[in-house]
């Protein structure tokens, strides 16, 4: 077998670059200590996987029943209970037994069951009195009393479903086909006959995301679903090759790249289910062009496993989507005749940079009703929304207004005519008071005025409303204080009931700390830059410490996350505790701020928030003593390990030791719809140099000057692998010692092998900014599932 000149280079570089796995520890110095095990085993103690069992009473998400019901899990040392609460009442009272429904369980699946560990994840009472149950990834149906339950087995096939509204069906992809699957019996339905390869209906297959989940959209009566015929016959293919003894597994799939000419594209078509099983369907194409695999807030056409861009009218008789442009700067309001498959324009919104619907959610509603849309736009410079007439696509009036941005719409009531949403920014955008992060709930009518709070308590608010909107559970909390969970009701947020009260007192008896909040000044020395520091918990102000800058650039997010409690941010506070002090910050560029802010480095992805990194780091130095700036380590993952090799690269003087896992380090080898988001469609010159040149970390890894170390999973279907090898491939071109770390058969998250990485950055850390010798072979231990 032939090998070209490019492979065999690159097969070289690999080979080069395993062996920089092996060089020796950091010289010895005087002021050099042995991190022994026992302070790795201290440090592990800070870990999600053991952290987080040590929060009591920490109730963030509940499940709605019905309007007035709805039931969560509540945990302590003693184990997990499961509790429903009458919403009219606020009483709280046993969901199930948890001793009688192990026992049943165990008879059932014939293993142990503990009851004090139930994964139960889906509860709910059926016609009968009895229990429809998720536990684990088995569905059981148990009697009322518990003496007994039974194993529910997908009928049919294993293809996952889509579940009609009327719970009677669900829609599933086989084939290239839509079917329809009789949830009772288990009876099937192909409904339609004309899918082939590379060209099937409802497939969620694009680019980093190739599912066998089915897109659809049901209409409120189960009568009909909205859903595409996705055209990838054209799109380039991604292969991933698996690392075993004997012949590989290969595996292929439609990836389009940045710049590709021929790119994913969707075929929009309503299905009419037959009200006789068995009969045919019928496929009405919508009388629109084909559109891009675009969604207006995420990757692909799908984000988090929905399709928000599609809404149908209460009745089913239209459908309401938007289309966007492949470059993310326009969006089109477009409604659909479901009878004809007539299209007619709404509305268009055209920006010079890129339009988003929301701040973290689709937030554009269909209302026909009342002949209006609820819209959002940033065009104020901030997420606001706004009344559109639906019959001319004329504005008729801004519904929020002002600085701060809606980010999520959780219900909109034609009848009353009032919005409930999330928020963020509009309490004291100072943020003397308020974190500009922390998100609080609103209402606010239809027709403009001032948005009422409705959670007043300064901190970061998780909302869960009930389905007729007439309550909400909302847990309240910071990253340095727990959770407290209430019961309010939604139309002036009084409490009804509380409902937890988080105990952090055996986390804090591990040597849990709070992080520190830290404000400092973006790159232009004028705007406020928000994050978290993490000191060791046995901090003493008279020593100097190395300090861990934790990097996310976004665009699509920062490097802090969520402003509500965590017990453990990665392993922040476990790094800390190997005498380190750790920064995580939301440098400009990142969102949930105003669009000239998230918009500070659009058409530039190379930017990474490094200038933004760089100032916060040296102003802190000027500020806290004790911040070692001779010793300045970074690290991510994803477009975390595209910043970290970045920041070695372009300012190694600064940054001395990186450690870079499954970075997406030259995005013309990522998918398509993320980059062109973000740095905007390709254009080459003549002389064949390219808007992306600058952003690929090949091109300047030559400057490396500290410790790298590269990471990433050979089966990564998100982030191609080929994006760190051709760093190793430049890196060994520019003679530069690096390490390398891969792993054969793991995805992007490294899966069961995300211990071991977790150890190894402890360790390079150790060695190289600490100037310590770290644990021979430290075992990480997470537990067994």
């Amino acid at each position: 077998m032939k090998i070209g000149n490019g492979c065999g280079r690159l097969l070289g570089a690999i080979a080069l670059a395993m062996s920089a796995i092996a060089l020796p520890a950091a010289p010895a110095r005087a002021q050099d200590r042995v991190v022994t095990a026992d302070d790795y085993a201290r440090a592990e103690r800070l870990v999600g996987y053991m952290a987080n069992p040590l929060v009591d009473h920490a109730v963030e998400q509940v499940t709605w029943l019905d309007d007035s019901h709805f039931w969560y899990r509540d945990h302590d040392a003693g184990g997990d209970r499961f509790l429903q609460v009458d919403a009219d009442s606020g009483v709280a009272t046993p969901a199930v037994d948890t001793g009688r429904l192990a026992a049943a369980l165990a008879r059932a699946s014939g293993k142990p069951v503990d009851a004090h560990k139930l994964p139960l994840t889906r509860y709910r009472v059926a016609s009968d009195g009895g229990f429809e149950l998720t536990v684990g990834d088995s569905h059981y149906r148990c009697d009322p009393a518990f003496k007994g339950c039974t194993g529910v087995a997908r009928v049919g096939g294993e293809e996952p479903g889509v579940r009609s509204p009327d719970g009677r069906s669900e829609a599933f992809v086989r084939d290239w086909n839509l079917w329809l699957r009789d949830v009772a019996s288990g009876r099937e339905t192909q409904l339609t006959r004309d899918g082939s390869t590379d060209f099937g209906y409802a497939t969620d297959n694009a680019g980093w995301i190739h599912s066998d989940r089915a897109i659809v959209v049901w209409s409120p009566d189960s009568r009909r679903i909205a859903t595409f015929q996705q055209d990838q016959r054209r799109t380039g293919s991604m292969t991933l090759v698996s690392t075993n003894v004997g012949h590989p597994k290969v595996e292929t799939w439609k990836y389009p790249f940045v710049g590709d000419k021929d790119v994913t594209l969707i075929e929009r078509v309503i299905v009419y289910v037959p009200a006789t099983p068995g009969a045919p369907a019928r496929v009405l194409r919508l009388q629109a062009p084909p559109d891009q695999h675009r969604s207006t807030l995420c990757d692909d056409v799908s984000c988090d496993g929905g399709w928000e861009d599609v809404q149908w009218a209460p009745d089913g008789r239209t459908l309401a989507f938007v289309s966007t442009s492949r470059d993310h700067k326009q969006a089109w309001l477009r409604v659909a005749d479901a009878d004809s498959g007539a299209v007619r324009d709404v509305l268009h919104e055209s920006v010079p940079t890129y339009f988003e619907s929301g701040n973290g959610a689709v937030d554009w509603r269909y209302l026909p009703g009342s002949n209006e849309v609820l819209w959002f736009s940033e065009r104020n410079d901030w997420g606001n929304l706004y009344l559109y007439d639906l019959a001319s696509g004329k504005l008729k009036h801004a519904v929020t207004t002002g600085s701060g941005n809606v980010t999520q719409v959780l219900r909109v009531d034609p009848a009353s005519r009032t919005v409930w949403f999330r928020g963020v920014g509009r309490e004291d955008p100072s943020g003397q008071r308020w974190d500009p992060y922390f998100q609080a709930f609103y209402k606010v009518s239809l027709d403009g005025g001032t948005p009422l709070l409705l959670t007043p308590e300064i901190a970061d608010h998780t909302v869960s409303l009930s389905p007729g909107g007439r309550w909400f559970v909302d847990a309240y909390s910071t990253p340095a204080t727990p959770p407290v969970t209430v019961l309010r009701r939604a139309d002036d947020g009084g409490i009804v009931a509380t409902l937890a009260r988080a105990d952090i007192s055996r986390l804090q008896a591990a040597g849990w700390t709070p992080p520190t909040p830290i404000t400092v000044k973006a790159r232009d020395g004028r705007t406020d830059l928000y994050g978290l520091l993490f000191k060791p918990s046995d901090f003493d102000p008279a020593k100097r410490y190395p300090i861990i800058d934790y990097i996310y650039p976004g665009p699509q997010t920062g490097s802090v996350g969520s402003r509500s409690f965590s017990a453990a941010r990665r392993d922040h506070q476990a790094l800390a505790e190997l005498g380190f002090v750790v920064v995580a910050i939301d440098g400009m560029g990142t969102p949930w701020r105003s669009k000239s802010f998230h918009d500070a480095f659009d058409g530039d992805i190379g930017d990474n928030t490094l200038p933004d990194q760089v100032a916060a780091l040296h102003e802190l130095a000027g500020r806290y003593p004790w911040i070692d700036l001779d010793r300045v380590g970074v690290w991510g993952h994803s477009g975390g390990g595209y910043a970290t090799a970045d920041a070695m690269f372009t300012y190694p003087e600064l940054f001395k030791v990186g450690i870079s896992e499954s970075g997406n380090h030259d995005n013309r080898n990522y998918e398509d719809d993320w980059a062109e988001k973000w740095q905007g469609l390709e254009v080459r010159r003549k002389d064949g140099a390219s808007n992306y040149d600058a952003q690929a970390n090949q091109n300047r890894a030559a400057k490396l000057k500290g410790h790298l170390l590269l990471a990433h999973g050979l089966m990564d279907d998100n982030v191609p692998p080929s994006n760190t090898l051709l760093v190793v491939d430049a890196l060994v071109k520019a003679n530069r010692d690096f390490d390398l770390v891969v792993f054969p058969n793991a995805r992007h998250g490294y899966g069961v092998d995300a211990p071991y990485m977790m150890r190894r950055r402890w360790d390079y850390f150790v060695r190289w900014l600490e100037g310590a010798q770290p644990p021979a072979q430290f075992k990480m231990s997470p537990p067994e599932d």
